[in-house]
Order: structure tokens, then C-alpha cells, then sequence
């Protein structure tokens, strides 16, 4: 536990001083080429939930069964909840596991917070104490649901605002509440039963190109829509949630609104193995244009939030599985697993099963369908020994999946297929986070495309690196 709360203070205070040895500001929308964050994975040893107890096979393990949690959750979300929350008003159900954070400064003076970055929700929420602003947030507080974390507080802030009823960002929300001072409120539930609330606000983000990245200055965007919360009932890791999806509350949609930024973002995930964070761009940044891109445009999705291109086959060697009609896929950095329908995931298996060499092993977990005893095999042979993966996209897209993409190793000496099958109430497939190791992915909602090009994460999109080692 202390070791956990010192990382934690030394990533806050190396975002403190990154932002203030920045000898310009650079505001969102006077030019530039955008800004790069890092996108930390909450395992990896720069998070401060890192765990060291826990082996690298160990903590893969763990991945994937939040990976089942959040795609059970992912089922739900497609369905409101049908009962009115103790407000008074349904709250949304949506997913509460991801796998990625990022470093936000808010508020001016800014505070350092460190959230999780969810390319499967939209609304920005993140912690705060009611201080002394007044009834809008004491009325939202629950004495009894004391938020988790690093708490904003909005009395010390000079560009704190709530935001009225009668705003078109309280109509975004997909259920809100009108409290007795005509402010905004709103309440999130989670798959696993927990539940935050608060009052949607406004209020400057600040974000810090450190050392490392191609630029050297600040980002700053004023008004930015986010939920205030003073209520927390359940665990979470981070201060909050920084919506990353396709709906009109998240950042990448409030940047492309308010900045010249663009609605558009990019990351290249750096393998589990690799001790290093991942890159997360803005801008003209988040332009792929390396190659082999390969680029599918969007599909409507019943949740707006959730990037859905369509999915059109799998292929091994010379063996294609067609995909059945209408076959959509989420692509999420929040789930570990790839997730496919058993119409593709079985004749998947059984083809791998006849390819791959390698004597079988028992899986750990039902829902990892294949699995193989790599014990005795030298280090640096087994990915020869396992074939590649395509993905069929729409548009013609295609994109391979390497052994590091498909299969990784969950106990000492034992591999499995890092995809599952999808539940039946899933109305999509999900390529997951490990599919996209070593790719520069894309989203670009201004195109309403999604674009995919194979890359060295670790080399060719170095993540900055704040000052101060953790």
C-alpha cells in the first residue's frame, strides 16, 4: 500500500513539473501539430496500481479476466437499465474495468489527476470535494459515498462553471436530472455495481508535452464539459474517467469542437513485455500514415460511444472464414481479449490446433479456448512456431495479427489464444489490447474511419517521459 501511494506521488509531482518547466503555452487552436500524453498501462511500472508481487504471467492472467468482466459489461451497456436511480432518474450502465490511464492537469491553477482513458465511454468524470462552491455541489453529496482518490476541488479554481439545465451538453447526457438550483446533474452505474454521481461542470484542461515527445510547451482548452462527482459507491482505480469515445461529451469530440485539433486521436501500444508506456496523440499527431496502414471506415453502432467497423472474415495461411452478415467489432484499449463469434472462433481454433506444433496444456481459465505447453522451447522460437492472423475488415482493409497479437503467456511455461468467445447478448465482436500491441491504431471521427499500421511502438512512437524516474 505505501509503495503504491509513493509511486503515485511521484507520478503526480513529475506531471507538476513537467507542466511548470514548460517555458511556453501553446492554446488549442493557435497552431501547433497537437500533443502527445503518455497512455499507461495500469499493470506496467509506471503505473502507480502497479502490483510487484505479481509475475509477468501472472499479471497477463489478471488481465484477462478483468478482459471477461468488461466484456460482460460491455453486453449490458447495450441495454438501459430499466429502474430510475435514487435520484430519481436512470443512470447509465456502462463498463468500470479498462486497462489504460493518462495524466490530466485541471482547472487554474492546475490540478495533476490521474485517470483512466476508456475508448469505450464519452463522459469526462473525475473527483471532487464540494468545498465551498456553494449549494450546486453540496447538494449532489452523499456523506455516506466519500469519492476514491485525488479529489478536485473547484473553490480553489478561477474557471470553474456548473453547467444550467437547459444546456445542450445536460441534453448529451443520456439521462440527467434538473436539481432545485436548475443545474445539471447526472449518475453512472457500473457492471459490477458501482456508481458515481455529481454535476456536470466546465472547467480548463492542461495538457503537458514532457520531455520526449516532439514538442515541448503546453496544451490548454478552456470550457471543457466534464462530470464534477461527489458521490462514489464501490473500488476504482485513478481519480476519474476520461471519455475517449464517439459521442459529443468525450475529448476527442470537445477538441475537435472547440480546437482546430481535430476530432481525432491515435496510439501505439507498446507489447506487455516491453517496460515502457504507450503513446496517446491528438491532433495532427494522431495522423497514421505509416506503412501498410490499412484503413476501414466507422459503422453506426447501437452505443454511440463504441468505435464499430464491420467485421468480414479471418484468415490463416490460405484458410478464410467468412464472418456472418452483419458482423460488427468494437475496437477497445480497454478490453484484453479479442472476442469473436464461436462461427469464427471455433474453426479458428481447430485450424491453429493443427498448424501449431506444440504439445497442449491445460487452460486456467474456460474461456481461454486454446492453449499449449511451451516449457521447453528456447526463448525467441515460439513466435516462429505460431502463424498469422487476418482480419478482414470493411473497405477492403486488412490487417495481420503476429504471434504477439494472438497468443500470450498467462502461466510459466503455459500459452494460450488471446481470443474467447463472445456472449450471445454482445451484439458485436471486440478486438482487444493485445491484438493492437505493436500497431499505430487511429480514429479519426471527422473521416469516420478507424486505420491500423503495424509499428515498433517502443522505438518509432516513444511515449514522453515525465521528469523524475518511477
Amino acid at each position: 500500500m505505501h509503495g503504491t501511494m509513493r509511486s503515485r506521488a511521484l507520478l503526480l509531482v513529475a506531471v507538476v513539473l513537467t507542466a511548470q518547466l514548460c517555458a511556453c503555452t501553446a492554446y488549442a487552436g493557435s497552431g501547433g501539430d497537437g500533443f502527445s500524453v503518455e497512455f499507461i498501462h495500469r499493470d506496467s511500472v509506471r503505473s502507480p496500481f502497479h502490483d510487484p508481487t505479481l509475475t509477468a504471467p501472472a499479471r497477463v492472467l489478471e488481465a484477462a479476466r478483468r478482459s471477461a468482466a468488461r466484456a460482460a459489461a460491455l453486453s449490458r451497456s447495450y441495454v438501459r437499465a430499466d429502474a430510475p436511480s435514487a435520484d430519481g432518474f436512470v443512470s447509465e450502465v456502462t463498463s468500470r474495468s479498462s486497462e489504460y490511464l493518462m495524466a490530466v492537469n485541471i482547472g487554474t491553477p492546475p490540478t495533476p489527476m490521474v485517470a483512466i482513458a476508456d475508448t469505450g465511454s464519452d463522459l469526462i468524470w473525475l473527483n471532487c470535494s464540494s468545498g465551498g462552491d456553494g449549494p450546486g455541489l453540496a447538494a449532489a453529496r452523499d456523506a455516506d459515498a466519500q469519492s476514491p482518490g485525488v479529489q478536485f476541488d473547484p473553490s480553489n479554481s478561477t474557471t470553474f462553471s456548473l453547467v444550467d439545465c437547459d444546456s445542450g451538453a445536460c441534453g448529451e447526457l443520456p439521462d440527467a436530472a434538473c436539481g432545485t438550483d436548475s443545474k445539471c446533474r447526472y449518475s453512472y452505474s457500473y457492471g459490477d455495481g458501482s456508481h458515481t454521481s455529481g454535476v456536470l461542470s466546465t472547467e480548463t484542461f492542461t495538457f503537458a508535452d514532457a520531455p520526449g515527445a516532439r514538442g515541448d510547451g503546453t496544451t490548454r482548452v478552456a470550457h471543457v464539459n466534464f462530470g464534477c462527482s461527489t458521490t462514489f459507491v464501490g473500488t476504482f482505480i485513478g481519480d476519474g474517467l476520461v471519455g475517449l469515445g464517439g459521442g459529443d461529451l468525450s475529448l476527442v469530440s470537445q477538441l475537435g469542437a472547440d480546437t482546430s485539433l481535430g476530432r481525432r486521436f491515435s496510439y501505439c501500444l507498446v507489447p506487455y513485455s516491453v517496460m515502457a508506456s504507450s503513446a496517446l496523440n491528438f491532433g495532427s499527431r494522431a495522423a497514421v500514415t505509416d506503412p501498410g496502414a490499412a484503413t476501414t471506415p466507422l459503422i453506426p453502432s447501437q452505443v454511440k460511444a463504441y468505435y464499430t467497423v464491420e467485421l468480414r472474415s479471418v484468415k490463416v495461411g490460405s484458410k478464410t472464414f467468412a464472418a456472418p452478415d452483419q458482423s460488427p467489432v468494437i475496437v477497445d484499449s480497454g478490453t484484453t481479449l479479442t472476442y469473436l463469434p464461436e462461427a469464427l472462433l471455433d474453426p479458428l481454433v481447430k485450424e491453429l490446433t493443427q498448424r501449431i506444433k506444440l504439445p497442449p496444456a491445460q487452460s486456467p481459465e474456460k474461456f481461454l479456448p486454446l492453449c499449449f505447453d511451451v516449457s521447453g522451447v528456447p526463448d525467441g522460437q515460439v513466435a516462429a512456431m505460431i502463424p498469422e492472423v487476418t482480419l478482414g475488415l470493411g473497405g477492403g482493409a486488412a490487417v495481420t495479427l503476429k504471434a504477439e497479437n494472438t497468443f500470450v503467456e498467462v502461466q510459466e511455461g503455459t500459452l494460450c489464444l488471446a481470443v474467447a468467445a463472445k456472449s450471445e447478448q454482445l451484439p458485436a465482436s471486440i478486438i482487444g489490447n493485445i491484438a493492437q500491441q505493436n500497431m499505430h491504431v487511429g480514429y479519426d471521427l471527422d473521416k469516420g474511419t478507424v486505420t491500423f499500421a503495424p509499428a515498433d511502438c517502443a522505438s518509432s512512437y516513444p511515449a514522453p517521459s515525465p521528469s523524475g524516474s518511477l
